[in-house]
């Protein structure tokens, strides 16, 4: 059992996750259509959508022409008449070709028309490195859109939050932009079934800890987790949190975690400037917790640099765990 939901739980991969809530959305509620390039037949580009088309048609799932400006379009304009749409992008670096539609659009139709219509559009982008994908096709770029109002940007870890945040965004009466990390989309966790939501907007404390507090995003949640069982050992003991949503990003849990450890380290992975780390220190160093720290905020994001193809230099150009290890080791000398 869930100890959240009450209900039952099995494992599921991150993207039968994903794909599990989107049939339920499908099954429940009319208005919910899936569009994006080869998500029919094909499934997906990485196979998210699977066999949907053939559950429920091609009126439900359709696929769009090579067009990610049109596509986003039509999504956009789906959702100020009254539909749910959920609209797949192949890589979320094609999000750039489609940004008229998202910020000038999307992001803006509720507030000019003083409120009268919403935009309950939801945005799927498989993001980062890892893949082998090269500088086109390996950006993280949630904190472009984190910089525009009207716009929620959440990035699920774990296949329980990338279920529970998709249907939580398919309720949600703003468009919400869904980073999914390549990498994870095989990983597997435990998931409830049936329908429930992860709150957007509320980050997880994934590991309690005293000595300093790691926030982390996506797959570096789980490289921040693997350096904390190192540092445990070596008698350092770090509170590891999940932020989960990059807008509305929870103050309240990481500034309560920053009055407890007095230490903190951003990773992300991300270009390092103007990145979602500046966002997490700046929001520490404006608020009283500031007083608390007892050594000077680290940020730990991605080189000044696209990304590459060559395998080891493509890890090199993003934090990996002994980045973090070492970084935490800085911090917490002195103390050990």
């Amino acid at each position: 059992m869930n100890a959240q939901t009450g209900a039952a739980a099995r494992e599921l991969s991150y993207a039968e996750a994903i794909r599990e809530a989107m049939d339920i959305a499908l099954a429940t509620d009319e208005r919910v259509v899936l569009m994006g390039e080869d998500i029919g037949v094909y499934g997906g580009a990485f196979q998210v959508t699977g066999n949907l088309v053939e559950k429920y048609g091609t009126d439900r799932v359709i696929d769009t022409p090579i067009s990610e400006l049109g596509g986003a379009g039509v999504a956009v304009g789906a959702a100020m008449t009254g539909l749910r749409p959920i609209f797949e992008f192949q890589f979320s670096d094609f999000a750039t070709l489609a940004m008229e539609q998202i910020v000038n659009q999307a992001a803006k139709v509720r507030y000019m028309l003083g409120g009268a219509v919403s935009v309950p559009v939801v945005m799927r982008f498989p993001a980062g490195s890892g893949t082998g994908a090269a500088a086109q096709h390996s950006q993280s770029l949630e904190a472009w859109f984190g910089h525009v109002p009207g716009l929620k940007v959440v990035q699920p870890a774990t296949p329980e939050d990338a279920k529970g945040l998709l249907l939580a965004a398919l309720d949600d009466p703003d468009p919400v932009m869904i980073f999914e990390h390549k990498i994870l989309y095989k990983m597997k966790g435990m998931v409830p079934e049936g329908h429930y939501t992860t709150p957007i907007g509320k980050a997880a404390v994934r590991r309690e800890g005293t000595d300093l507090t790691i926030v982390s995003t996506s797959i570096m949640m789980h490289k921040a987790l693997d350096a904390a069982q190192t540092l445990a050992e070596e008698g350092i003991d770090p509170e590891v949190i999940d932020l989960r949503t990059v807008r509305p990003m929870d103050r309240d849990t990481v500034l309560a975690s920053v009055r407890k450890t007095g230490r903190l380290i951003c990773v992300y992975e991300g270009v390092k400037t103007l990145g979602i780390g500046a966002e997490v220190s700046a929001m520490v160093a404006e608020s009283d917790a500031f007083d608390f720290l007892d050594a000077p905020i680290i940020r730990l994001g991605g080189a000044e640099s696209p990304i590459p193809y060559n395998p080891e230099l493509e890890k090199a150009v993003v934090p990996q765990v002994p980045d973090i290890l070492e970084a935490a080791r800085s911090l917490a000398k002195g103390m050990i």
